[in-house]
């Protein structure tokens, strides 16, 4: 597989990798706000915290925006993503009364929204009520946070405008003119792209260079309408109207190199009012630079839906599930390693998958109702769908299954490996970035059939998947590193290399005194690489983001 171009690192446990990190900017507006002011409407302002070991912590605040219930701000705050981890954000918006900072008993709490990180990113668009304190709507008041990859990770586009010879809209000194660049949505609203600087006294400004996302920009379509306007800054929010156009990125592209695009920047009033109305002034593209490079979110944020599996050993050498020194002893008051490992990674991976559904196999025992080995059974004992309604679900299934099944042997996991690669296979002929394969395998001991799971894995590495093996008890996993190609290429037994390292080995005792979410990090932090790379393998590009599912939360 080619080479991804990853994020910066973060700082790792000593087990886990380095965690390919993205950024991520997320727009905000709000609506129908509460009207805390007497004479005026509220100034509107929001706080984003993320929590961090438990404690909210500010990362960043908006513009105040005054007088105005149905804000859309400016400020575009920009998080770190890291798909290995739940990432715990908190919106709260204030009326800011200016004299003091925010979050003092001099501003009026307008309402809060929790959400994951995870959940914006692969709803693209969330709309949730925000909450007063002690859990009480605000009013019919909602905050909307859209998500959009940023530069660094992802194919960006950089401006530099300017204007000559704009409307003068102030008696005693000339027009400060800012530039706003607005998408136009298949459904007919208009999403702010970018909003620049004023540049004060001046009828020929220009502005400073920016760079925003394509997917931002114009939705991955080139021949997409944008609005630009030209406004007359003003401090008491009432901007006056100088002119707009309305153009697309295919035809901003005649700016690359040293052409230079402009458009005529016209007030519709005056062209109707005014005989020898000609124009408001020009706006010209002095330049504009391309950069693609697709990156994980691209492909989350374009569709593509995190399908995962999760395999669980059976065999004897767990011991008897009734036996509290059994891997797979049910404690009522502590769930047993199989129970931990799975919601760690589960919990992760359930925010990409859009109908939580998961697959969950067993292998390595006698199953009803004849009793005969089996090394991919549906722990739900429903032949024509394996899936469980989310990770609760699957639990439930783990727990019921117990009892109705012969523990046995041997540790064959090729069979679910080759399960799992056929739905994948199939999925690749689709030709889209559309569904990537996770096989979560949870094993007390090393493989019994490690040739044919070799082979399984060089077969797989072709295919939109990857594997994580999780070494539950105090087996020797010596030879398990072996399919963890970190020590070398892992090859089948016929010396045939796999494509890349699609499988991510840890045992569960080197995490046993960690937070569960070290161990999601460590065998996760791979993961968004190998989407990556295999898509770029196969010269997938990311589908075009489709329009955002109906808004989640919103009061009826």
């Amino acid at each position: 597989r080619g080479t991804a171009t990853a994020g910066q690192g973060s700082e790792a446990s000593p087990q886990a990798p380095l965690a390919v990190l993205s950024k991520v900017e997320l727009r905000v507006s709000c609506k129908h706000l509460l009207d805390r002011d007497t004479l005026n409407k509220s100034d509107p302002c929001v706080l984003l915290l993320m929590q961090s070991q438990g404690q909210w912590m500010e990362v960043d605040r908006s513009e105040v925006i005054k007088s105005n219930l149905n804000p859309v701000f400016a400020k575009i705050f920009t998080v770190d993503y890291s798909f290995e981890e739940v990432q715990k954000l908190r919106f709260e918006v204030y009326d800011s009364h200016g004299h003091t900072g925010l979050g003092t008993h001099d501003d009026d709490f307008l309402g809060g929204m929790e959400c994951t990180v995870g959940q914006i990113v692969a709803q693209k668009r969330v709309t949730k009520p925000l909450f007063l304190k002690y859990g009480k709507f605000a009013g019919k008041s909602t905050i909307t946070v859209i998500s959009e990859e940023i530069s660094g990770n992802n194919g960006y586009v950089e401006l530099s405008f300017r204007a000559k010879k704009l409307d003068d809209k102030d008696l005693f000194s000339k027009s400060d003119p800012f530039l706003e660049i607005y998408r136009l949505d298949d459904d007919g609203s208009e999403q702010l792209v970018y909003r620049t600087e004023v540049v004060k006294n001046n009828l020929s400004p220009i502005w400073e260079p920016f760079k925003v996302s394509l997917n931002s920009l114009c939705s991955c379509e080139e021949k997409r309408k944008l609005r630009c306007v030209v406004w007359d800054y003003d401090s008491r929010g009432k901007h006056d109207f100088i002119g707009e156009f309305f153009t697309t990125f295919e035809e901003m592209q005649k700016a690359m190199g040293d052409n230079k695009v402009q458009w005529e920047c016209m007030n519709p009033k005056y062209k109707l009012k005014k005989r020898n109305y000609k124009n408001s002034g020009l706006v010209v593209l002095l330049d504009l630079k391309i950069h693609r490079v697709y990156s994980f979110l691209d492909y989350i944020m374009g569709g593509c839906q995190i399908h995962f599996t999760v395999a669980i050993d059976f065999t004897a050498s767990n011991g008897d599930p009734r036996n509290s020194c059994s891997l797979h002893y049910i404690n009522p008051y502590q769930p047993n390693e199989y129970l931990k490992a799975l919601v760690a990674v589960g919990e992760i991976c359930q925010d990409y998958d859009s109908d939580k559904k998961f697959s969950a196999l067993g292998f390595g025992a006698r199953i009803p109702p004849k009793y005969e080995v089996s090394h991919d059974f549906a722990i739900n004992f429903n032949p024509d769908n394996d899936e469980c309604e989310g990770i609760q679900g699957v639990v439930e299934s783990y727990q019921s299954c117990l009892p109705k099944i012969q523990l046995y042997g041997p540790t064959n996991v090729a069979p679910i490996i080759s399960k799992v690669a056929r739905v994948a296979a199939h999925e690749e002929r689709t030709k889209e970035a559309s569904q990537y394969f996770i096989l979560l395998i949870l094993t007390d001991g090393v493989v019994t059939d490690m040739a044919d799971t070799r082979e399984a894995i060089v077969r797989a590495s072709y295919l939109p998947m990857s594997i994580i093996i999780v070494g539950v008890g105090n087996a020797d996993f010596t030879d398990m590193q072996i399919l963890d190609g970190d020590d070398g290429v892992l090859r089948s037994p016929r010396g045939e290399p796999v494509l890349g390292d699609i499988v991510q080995f840890a045992p569960f005792r080197d995490f046993k005194n960690a937070s569960p979410t070290a161990l999601a990090k460590c065998v996760l932090a791979e993961v968004p690489k190998q989407v990556v790379e295999y898509y770029s393998y196969k010269a997938f590009p990311p589908r075009c983001p489709q329009p955002p599912e109906p808004s989640l939360g919103s009061p009826q």
